[in-house]
C-alpha cells in the first residue's frame, strides 16, 4: 500500500521512521517533509495548510491511506475534504478536533460531561478578563483560545506576568485570531502525564504514557516551547494509572464526542495532571504528540499501520498494542533564541555520527537540505532519541548523541529524563 504522511517535524520523521518499518508499505510520501523524513519517505512539495492539492496528490498518487501529523490541518478540516473525495485519511474531522483547536470548547465539553478538570472562566472581553486576574491569587492559568504552535498557555507566578499574558493575546494580537478570546483557568498543581490513545469513534487503546519538559531551561525554568525533550514510560504512571485515564478521562470524552454528533477517529492526546484531589485533565491535543512519538514510536512492537486501519475500520476492539519494556529518551536540540528569535540555515554536523551510536536515533524537526549537507530551518532542529534498559542508560546515550551534533547557536536542555534515572537509582 502506499501512505502518505502530512507535515514536517520530528513527529512526522518518527511516524515515517515507524511506518517504514511496515511490510504492508509499498510507497511512502511525506509532505512537505525535512531533510530526516527524505531518508526514509518521498518529499512531496505541499504543505500542510494546501488541503485541495494534499488531496488531488493523493487521488493522483492512488495514495491508499494519508496519516495527518500537525494540528492544523486538522483544524482546517483536512480530514473531512479527504473523506469527501473517497479517500483514506487518519485523523479526527474539524468538528471533533475542535477539542485542541478551541480551548473553549473543550473545557465547556468536559465539564457538560463530567470529565475532571480544574475550574475556568472564559472571556471575550480583555477588560474583563484584567479584572478576574486582578482577583486571583497567583498562580494563574492564562490559555489563548486557538493554536498558537504550544505557546498559547502562560503558567503566571505573578498577576502582573497574568495581566501581560492577557494583554498579549487579547490586545496585542501575538497569537492572531487565536487569542480572541481568552479562559483563565485554575492554577492545579502536580506531576504530569501525556497519555495519547488510538481512537475508532466508539473505543480506544492506550498507549505507553510519556513525560515531556516545556519550559525552554533547565529546572522548568524559562518560557513554554512546544517541547524540549521527553521520555517514557512514566514511572509515576503505572499500569493502574492508565486504566484510571482510560475510564475516567479518554473513553469518557470519546463518548462525548459522538453523542454531540463528532465521532472522534485518530489519535486522542490527554494532557493529564496527578493532582492531591486525584486526575485531572489539563488540555486535549488531536493528533500524535511531539516530542511524545519520538520516544513511543521506538517502543511500538505492533505494526503501526496495523493500528491505525483498526481505528479507520472500526475495530479496535480487536486490537492491542505491543510495547518494548525499554526505556526511551528524546532530547531536543532547538536553534538559539528559541522559542523566541532565532536564525537558521545554520549547517549540522555530526548526525551520521550519532546515528551510529546504540539504539540512537536522530528525527529531524527543523531542517532542509542543502547542497552541503541538512540545515538548521525551525525553532526545535532535532530530537536525539535513545532507547536503554535502564533509564540511565537511555539517558546516557541520548546526550552522547547530543555531543555528536553540532550547528551554530545550538541549545539544549541538560536534564531531560534525569529524574526518572535519578529515582530509579534510588529505586
Amino acid at each position: 500500500m502506499k501512505v502518505l504522511v502530512i507535515g514536517s517535524g520530528a513527529r512526522e520523521h518518527a511516524l515515517c521512521w515507524k511506518i517504514a518499518q511496515s511490510r504492508r508499505v509499498s510507497g511512502l510520501f511525506c509532505a512537505p517533509g525535512n531533510a530526516g523524513t527524505a531518508q526514509v519517505a518521498q518529499s512531496v512539495p505541499i504543505k500542510g495548510d494546501e488541503i485541495e492539492a494534499l488531496a488531488e496528490f493523493a487521488r493522483a498518487n492512488a495514495i491508499d491511506l494519508t496519516v495527518v501529523g500537525p494540528e492544523d490541518p486538522l483544524a482546517l478540516g483536512v480530514v473531512d475534504a479527504f473523506q469527501a473525495a473517497g479517500l483514506r485519511a487518519f485523523g479526527p474531522t474539524r468538528a471533533a478536533a475542535r477539542l485542541e483547536a478551541s480551548k473553549v470548547f473543550c473545557k465547556e465539553l468536559v465539564a457538560r460531561h463530567g470529565i475532571p478538570t480544574g475550574g475556568f472562566a472564559v472571556f471575550e472581553d480583555a477588560g474583563a478578563a484584567l479584572e478576574r486576574v486582578a482577583g486571583s491569587e497567583p498562580p494563574i492559568v492564562v490559555k489563548a483560545e486557538g493554536l498558537a504552535k504550544g505557546k498559547g498557555v502562560t503558567v503566571a507566578a505573578t498577576r502582573q506576568e497574568a495581566e501581560a499574558a492577557v494583554r498579549a493575546a487579547m490586545v496585542e494580537k501575538v497569537f492572531g485570531e487565536a487569542g480572541n478570546r481568552v479562559v483563565i483557568e485554575e492554577y492545579l498543581e502536580g506531576p504530569e502525564v501525556s497519555l495519547m490513545a488510538f481512537a475508532d469513534g466508539r473505543t480506544a487503546v492506550a498507549m505507553e504514557p510519556a513525560q515531556d519538559y516545556k519550559p525552554a531551561l533547565d529546572g522548568d525554568r524559562g518560557p513554554n516551547t512546544g517541547g524540549m525533550g521527553c521520555y517514557s514510560p512514566v514511572p509515576v504512571a503505572g499500569d493502574d494509572l492508565v486504566a484510571e485515564a482510560m475510564e475516567r478521562v479518554i473513553r469518557p470524552t470519546i463518548a462525548a464526542l459522538a453523542e454531540e454528533g463528532a465521532p472522534y477517529v485518530g489519535v486522542l492526546y490527554a494532557g493529564l495532571i496527578l493532582t492531591r484531589a486525584g486526575l485531572k485533565v489539563l488540555e486535549f491535543n488531536c493528533r500524535f504528540g511531539d516530542p511524545e512519538t519520538q520516544v513511543i514510536a521506538p517502543r511500538l512492537e505492533t505494526d503501526l499501520v496495523d493500528l491505525i486501519e483498526a481505528c479507520l475500520d472500526g475495530g479496535l476492539e480487536r486490537a492491542s498494542a505491543a510495547w518494548s519494556a525499554k526505556k526511551s529518551v528524546c532530547v531536543v536540540m532547538a536553534s538559539g533564541g528559541y522559542p523566541g528569535d532565532y536564525e537558521t540555515g545554520k549547517p549540522i554536523r555530526g548526525l551520521e555520527a550519532a546515528g551510529r551510536l546504540p539504539e540512537t536515533v536522530v528525527f529531524h524537526a527543523g531542517t532542509k537540505q542543502t547542497d552541503q549537507g541538512a540545515a538548521t530551518a525551525g525553532g526545535r532542529v532535532l530530537g536525539v532519541t535513545a532507547l536503554g534498559g535502564t533509564f540511565r542508560e537511555a539517558v546516557d546515550r541520548a546526550y552522547a548523541g547530543v555531543q555528536e551534533i553540532e550547528f551554530e547557536g545550538a541549545q539544549y536542555r541538560s536534564d531531560i529524563g534525569r529524574r526518572a534515572a535519578k529515582g530509579e537509582d534510588q529505586g
